[in-house]
């Protein structure tokens, strides 16, 4: 068949952790795109690869064991392969875990001829000694197999000649096949690994005894969830104090650039009023989100990846499974908890790897009651003024914030678990890949663009029409009153009753687009100035002394930041998930109510330590 000119559509699956998406990127570069699956809320990656002659549309599946469905991710995977809409399928294997990874080859072999067989990890193998015959081995499958090392791009080239070798075999139609039972793959797949050759001399068990020795220290009964709060501990202090100087640079750039613009505007001789609502309104509060966001961000989530490309995530699954398990959700819930770090709308679409629809729910519903990246400054701020000023004092805060949260979320778990979600606990597959050392470089690279700038972007689009709704609130006035003047004495009894005051809560309310500015329209209300004041961290302390904040204001304000309704984002995430506005209300209500009744339990103590 004459394939000239052609696109060719692929497939590409394999198991969890064999380097399929490293195999993906690095043949689509920045040719790819992310989106659901029709039908289906499961994100399914597509990009381009060109060639001479020839280009391949390929589709990157979720991970998989096999064909046989657990999950909606690998419902997506099998419905793929069966549909006939790939032309070839290419299955990435990890060549030092070869007898494993079979199983799942085997069974893509058998129902689509035209497969590639991608050995993927082989410096990996090598380094432990091992070694694939894979000559012998494409003998035997019967389908072209390629040997790459995708982390540094070692054979991928390759691919593309393999997947055209691929196309132009010879498939016979007939009578669909239908797959054999499981058994009869892993007696193959034994019997094919005799391929495999270990010359490590004992290397390659010494290897794994080394994982083994790592293991019972990192998930230890004892030992795995003090190391995971000290790890916790290291990187939010690296983040508090890594981030201070270029959040500093940044709020001044943007300060000196802002003036310039406000000068340009007037000098085209645009009316005050019109500048006044672009500049300290609509820019003004993109630019604080993206100073405050930006570093912290930039130095959390590379950590996080770095993490994750290390092998530790899996690790924090399997340490929190057993609490998750008796709060009667899912472990896996462990893992959409920790994207909630960095952004709560992310930890909400995280909750698809859930096979189970009623906990995936409840993660969902409990996701918002992890700090996102959005209340830390405010929290460490707070923390910075009232409680301690040294960095790793404020990474003690957090850790204990993050803590508390991570309590609540287990307690209120096995709320919903007991009464609107109510179910058996599932189980799940967990897989604790090798430890590898991560690629610092391309970790850093995918963090910024994957996820900082995404998380980014996000926050700016919707701060901007929130900066226009703040300024004509703050400007607007009924009667000698502003409306900001006005909501403030509005909410002030119901704030006072939580321990705070209407003008935090007012603060609270108007920065639901973003959590970031809670402290800048706090301070707004403060002065009366009408515009976002930028504030430093002494200049805000002095604010709150003079206007009668305590350790207790500030502990309740920490507290209700902690836990109160997810921002707009997240919401609107809620709602897409799960197709209820009745959940996206619930995700509301459910945190705002932890919060609700753990400030009152502060005011309960404070008048009996104090009687005030």
């Amino acid at each position: 068949m004459d394939d000239t000119h052609r696109t060719v559509r692929v497939a590409l699956v394999g198991n969890p952790n064999v380097g399929k998406s490293t195999v993906f990127n690095y043949l689509t570069g920045m040719r790819q795109h992310t989106g659901n699956w029709p039908g289906k809320t499961v994100e399914v990656a597509q990009g381009v690869h060109r060639t001479e002659g020839h280009e391949f549309l390929i589709t990157d599946l979720p991970g998989c064991y096999s064909l046989d469905p657990h999950s909606a991710e690998e419902e997506v995977t099998r419905d793929h392969i069966l549909s006939g809409d790939a032309d070839v399928v290419a299955v990435v294997c990890d060549a030092s875990l070869l007898e494993r990874n079979l199983i799942l080859a085997l069974q893509v072999t058998e129902l689509c001829p035209r497969t590639v067989v991608i050995l993927n990890l082989m410096d990996e193998a090598r380094n432990r000694g091992i070694t694939v015959d894979a000559v012998r081995l494409e003998a035997e499958l019967g389908v072209p197999v390629v040997c790459t090392s995708a982390r540094s791009g070692d054979g991928v080239e390759l691919i593309p000649e393999a997947l055209l070798r691929a196309m132009s075999a010879d498939v016979v139609e007939g009578d669909s096949i239908k797959m054999a039972d499981a058994d009869v793959y892993v007696a193959r797949a034994e019997a094919i690994s005799g391929l495999v050759t270990d010359k490590s001399g004992g290397e390659s068990q010494k290897r794994s005894r080394f994982d083994r020795r790592l293991d019972r220290i990192l998930t230890g009964r004892f030992t795995g969830v003090p190391v995971m709060l000290l790890l916790l501990c290291g990187i939010m202090w690296l983040t508090v104090v890594g981030a201070n100087y270029p959040s500093s640079l940044l709020s001044g750039f943007f300060s000196w650039a802002g003036e310039h613009i406000r000068q340009g505007l007037l000098y085209i001789a645009l009316p005050e009023v019109i500048v006044s609502c672009l500049v300290d309104g609509v820019y003004l509060v993109c630019t604080w989100v993206v100073s405050v966001m930006l570093p912290p961000m930039a130095i959390f989530f590379p950590m996080f990846t770095l993490l994750e490309d290390l092998g530790y995530l899996p690790r924090v699954a399997f340490n929190l499974d057993r609490f998750f398990r008796g709060s009667g959700s899912c472990g896996k819930q462990a893992l959409t908890m920790c994207m909630g770090l960095g952004c709560n709308a992310a930890g909400v679409t995280g909750c698809r790897i859930i096979d189970s629809e009623r906990e995936r729910r409840i993660a969902i519903l409990t996701n918002s009651l992890i700090p996102c990246n959005g209340r830390f400054p405010g929290i460490i701020c707070l923390s910075a003024i009232f409680f301690t000023a040294s960095g790793l004092g404020t990474a003690a805060v957090l850790t204990l914030v993050i803590s508390v949260s991570v309590f609540m979320t287990l307690l209120l778990s096995r709320v919903l678990s007991m009464t609107v979600l109510r179910g058996e606990a599932s189980s799940f597959t967990l897989e604790l890949p090798p430890y590898r050392a991560p690629q610092i470089g391309q970790t850093i690279v995918r963090s910024v663009f994957d996820r900082t700038l995404f998380v980014l972007g996000r926050a700016v689009s919707v701060a901007a029409p929130a900066g226009l709704v703040i300024w004509l609130i703050s400007n607007v006035h009924v009667g000698d009153s502003s409306v900001l003047l006005v909501m403030t004495k509005l909410f002030d009894p119901v704030g006072r009753f939580l321990g705070m005051d209407g003008v935090i809560l007012t603060a609270f309310i108007l920065a639901l687009p973003a959590n970031e500015i809670v402290l800048p329209l706090a301070a707004m209300g403060y002065l009366s100035s009408g515009v976002l004041s930028e504030v430093s961290s002494a200049e805000l302390g002095v604010l709150l002394h003079g206007v009668g904040w305590s350790p207790w204001t500030a502990a309740a304000v920490i507290a209700f930041s902690l836990f109160h309704w997810p921002c707009s984002t997240t919401l609107i995430t809620v709602k897409k998930e799960t197709g209820s506005v009745g959940m996206m209300l619930l995700a509301a209500v459910l945190p705002t109510a932890c919060g609700v009744i753990l400030c009152l339990l502060l005011r309960l103590l404070r008048i009996a330590l104090c009687g005030i």
